[in-house]
This record gives C-alpha cells, sequence and structure tokens, in this order.
C-alpha cells in the first residue's frame, strides 16, 4: 500500500523539463567583430542587423558569405539602438532607454515613422500575426503590428519561475527563442503560455569566438525559414555560426 500511494504522489509532481537542445555546428562565416550586436534578422533572402552603443548605433544589411556592410542607416547619437523586426516592406527597431521606436523602410532605409512604449526597449521578432517584444525582465509584449500597441503580456518562466533578461528574440517554428543576457544559453519559448520548452546551450561557440570583453555576450538570432537555417552571433564577436538545432 506504502508503495501505491508514493507512487501516486509521485505523478502529481509536475515534471522537469529537458536539460539542453543538442545541435551541430553547420557553418561559420566573418561578422564584424566592431559590431555591437543587438538586434539579427533574415528576411527575402537577405540578413540584416542592428547594433548598440551611444553615438555609433546603425541598422544594417549585411552579405552573409563575407560579412560586408552592403548599405546602413545611422541613429543620432543620443539613442542607444536594439532590436529590430521586419513587417512587410518596413523594419521596426528599439531603442535602450528613450521609450521610442523606429519604422523603416526596408529598401531605402529611409525613416517612415515613429512610435513609443513604456519601459526599456531590448528586441523584436514576429509570429506572422504580431510583433513581439522583450524589455530586458522576464515578460514578453505582444504589439499590434500596424498600430505597434501593446495588446497583451506574457511571463516567461523555467519549471514555475520566472526568467529575467531576456534580449534577442527570434520566432522559429513556432517557438520564441530568447537569447538570456550575459548567458550563453538560448531559450526555448512557449509563445503561449511563457514556459520554457528546453535550452540551447552555445557555451561551445562562446569559447570559439576568442572574445575577452566583458560585455561581448551571446546575442543575436535570426532564422532563414526558406532553408531552414538558424544564425546566431554576439556583441563584437568576428563569427556568425549556422547551427542546426536537433529537436
Amino acid at each position: 500500500m506504502r508503495r501505491l500511494v508514493i507512487a501516486a504522489l509521485l505523478c502529481l509532481i509536475p515534471a522537469v523539463a529537458q536539460a539542453d537542445t543538442r545541435w551541430t555546428l553547420v557553418k561559420t562565416y566573418p561578422h564584424d567583430p566592431k559590431a555591437f550586436t543587438e538586434g539579427l534578422l533574415w528576411a527575402d533572402g537577405g540578413l540584416y542587423e542592428s547594433t548598440g552603443l551611444n553615438g555609433v548605433s546603425d541598422i544594417r544589411q549585411v552579405r552573409l558569405k563575407d560579412g560586408k556592410v552592403l548599405r546602413r542607416t545611422t541613429l543620432d547619437r543620443q539613442y542607444f539602438g536594439e532590436g529590430i523586426v521586419n513587417w512587410g516592406d518596413k523594419i521596426v527597431s528599439l531603442t535602450w532607454r528613450h521609450r521610442l521606436g523606429f519604422v523603416w523602410n526596408r529598401k531605402d532605409f529611409k525613416q517612415t515613422g515613429t512610435f513609443r512604449y513604456e519601459g526599456e526597449g531590448w528586441a523584436l521578432t514576429q509570429d506572422g500575426k504580431q510583433i513581439i517584444m522583450s524589455d530586458g525582465t522576464a515578460q514578453l509584449r505582444f504589439l499590434d503590428p500596424d498600430t505597434l500597441a501593446e495588446k497583451r503580456r506574457v511571463t516567461v518562466t523555467w519549471n514555475g519561475q520566472p526568467v529575467d533578461r531576456l534580449n534577442e528574440l527570434e520566432y522559429v517554428k513556432g517557438e520564441v527563442l530568447a537569447n538570456i543576457w550575459y548567458e550563453n544559453r538560448i531559450a526555448r519559448i512557449d509563445p503561449a503560455t511563457g514556459a520554457v520548452i528546453d535550452w540551447i546551450d552555445l557555451s561551445p561557440l562562446a569559447a570559439k569566438a576568442q572574445v575577452n570583453d566583458h560585455d561581448a555576450v551571446l546575442n543575436g538570432i535570426a532564422y532563414d525559414a526558406a532553408k531552414d537555417r538558424l544564425f546566431v552571433t554576439g556583441k563584437f564577436w568576428p563569427q556568425l555560426f549556422e547551427i542546426k538545432l536537433q529537436r
């Protein structure tokens, strides 16, 4: 009888999520070692990147094979640039603490609008229906893609505990992938509930980057859905890596 009671109690304990999603390195590409990467995205066959730091923040289109910057637009010196996302023929970008975002024409990088939000701006992605934003906390915000007004929020948790410092985001196959600031892990998040499904430990890539700057952390995720390619990099990293997840 005691064994039956213990077995019944064990069935009531929530299952602990997996530890790590396995991955393999597919290819390594050059990356601008002076780029303080804040956002990374793949759209219509091209790689786009946003960089931070006051006075040098920009949005750029980058050639994948050699890391060459094909074109860029620079933010005013007062702004610390943060994440970007594509929506139609536009790029939407954030600033860190100015509570101000910008809308750009993706074809020529001309600014076409601005929008406001509360708190800090860290990163953006989209799922085809809404834009998803991080602000450095454990929350993800969901924005109307046309008005950029906030519609709802979800708190990201790992086994019931909030996961703070959510940074750069990417939507991949129904999940939100999120860098965690100052960690070499990416969280795989269920956007409906905020629960972390699993972790992707990229410590080997951080070591391979061989950058000693304290701020040169893993940050930057882009997904090429057409070819099922996932790209990752970091601030000041001289390489951009293509990896394959083993789900």
